[in-house]
């Protein structure tokens, strides 16, 4: 039998390990898919920081999450990515 164990927070020292992520596939899968995460990343900032809905959620109020949380300004596209998220979580 398994059992899933509740993750340990991170200590400032810790860092993940990071995967190498496949090979072969094309350019597009990996823009996707390095999109994908950094919408999951910029919406859990928000979520942090107060911002729950959506509509609260503009280009100029993700972007400066981003800057405070030291990641590289967000696309349009990436935008709308984490107003999904933040949708669809719900």
């Amino acid at each position: 039998m398994l059992v899933d164990l509740p993750c340990k927070p991170l200590g400032k020292l810790e860092k993940l390990e990071k995967k190498a992520l496949p090979a072969g596939r094309p350019r597009d899968w990996y823009i996707a898919h390095n999109r994908r995460l950094k919408a999951m990343r910029l919406a859990i900032a928000l979520l942090d920081s107060g911002v729950y809905l959506p509509n609260q959620a503009h280009n100029r109020t993700i972007r400066s999450t981003a800057e405070r949380v030291g990641i590289h300004p967000p696309s349009d596209i990436t935008c709308h990515m984490v107003r999904a998220l933040m949708r669809y979580s719900r």
